[in-house]
């Protein structure tokens, strides 16, 4: 799978790709390893609002279900739609057909200071 350069993850797996003002959020791919195969996907509304830590939706699998937490505080402005019809895209590549979410964020830089470099994130959970 290919990591895209750049990706901050967070200690409850969602991972972070910041693109000019706008951030896709998803699931890691050590996250998509310990879950199984992804059956089911509940996204959020276009146009809702999220502080940081907040649920903003579930994944289950055939192993088991988990929500889903925001990152970053922010508004939605898209959600991956496929998911909704296909949520094994996620099993197939996290990073790019697999995204959750992309968000307006509200406060970034305040928001990324415990995210963890992709390198750093693998270490803590190996």
């Amino acid at each position: 799978m290919n990591v895209p350069e750049g990706i901050l993850c967070t200690k409850s797996h969602e991972y972070i790709i910041q693109e000019d003002n706008v951030c896709t959020v998803g699931i890691t791919d050590y996250a998509v390893e310990q879950l199984g195969d992804i059956v089911f996907v509940e996204l959020p509304e276009v146009g809702t609002s999220f502080d940081k830590g907040e649920s903003f939706g579930a994944i289950e699998s055939v192993k088991a279900a988990s929500e889903v937490y925001m990152p970053i505080s922010g508004e939605i402005t898209a959600i991956n739609e496929a998911l909704l019809e296909k949520p094994e895209l996620i099993n197939n590549d996290t990073y790019a057909d697999g995204w959750l979410i992309k968000v307006a964020p509200a406060s970034l830089d305040e928001d990324l200071v415990d995210a963890l470099e992709y390198e750093d994130y693998q270490a803590e959970v190996e």
